[in-house]
């Protein structure tokens, strides 16, 4: 008995809702991405073997340079004006609205108080001049990082605190950081490394 066999049909797909679908995915990832500020120190960061994540947003950051200088930033436009509001209340500085939009958009300063006002009247060339060789004081005799600390969790009380320090950053600087934490009553902070590969057991 002979077998008929059917004859093979040529599937066609059409790929126009596909290309549709990737144009619509890129243009929403263009849209929604959020570019990272560029920052204000260059830190080469040591490198540990813990994987716990930090905070996507509410983050208090103090980062440290190879040479001990000394930054502070915060992730969110709403609590950096609320903190420069805090200082002009707490110093008397008179900021116009062009220094304002200026400090909300910085990611990182590192500058005393007292030379606030000046440094966002610069252009963002001249403050990265600066940014090579400012620093927010520390010591025990003027500790200015505790005022900004002080100012930042009173603007955001949920604010989480990291830690960015090179990895060659002035031992006693880190320990000064780490004091000034405990002066404010902050016992729980993250360290930021890079990571390592899990040693074999």
């Amino acid at each position: 008995m002979s077998k008929f066999k059917a004859k093979k049909q040529n599937i066609a797909i059409d790929m126009t809702p596909m290309v549709d679908l990737a144009f619509l995915l890129i243009t929403f990832f263009m849209l929604t991405v959020k570019f990272r500020a560029p920052e204000a120190v260059e830190v080469h960061l040591p490198s540990s073997i813990a994987d716990t994540p930090l905070p996507a947003q509410d983050i208090l950051l103090i980062s440290v340079s190879q040479d001990g200088r000394v930054f502070f930033g915060v992730d969110s436009k709403h609590t950096r004006l609320s903190i420069l509001e805090k200082i002009r209340e707490r110093f008397g500085y008179q900021f116009t609205e062009k220094e304002m939009q200026t400090f909300s958009v910085i990611a990182e300063i590192g500058v005393p108080f007292e030379q606030l006002k000046s440094y966002l009247s610069y252009g963002e060339a001249e403050r990265k001049i600066v940014d090579k060789r400012s620093s927010i004081p520390v010591d025990s005799v003027n500790n200015q990082l505790k005022q900004w600390i002080l100012f930042a969790r009173y603007s955001n009380p949920k604010i989480r605190i990291a830690v960015r320090a090179d990895e060659a950053a002035p031992y006693p600087v880190i320990a000064r950081i780490i004091e000034t934490l405990k002066e404010q009553k902050v016992h729980r902070f993250n360290l930021i490394t890079t990571r390592e590969a899990q040693p074999k057991s």
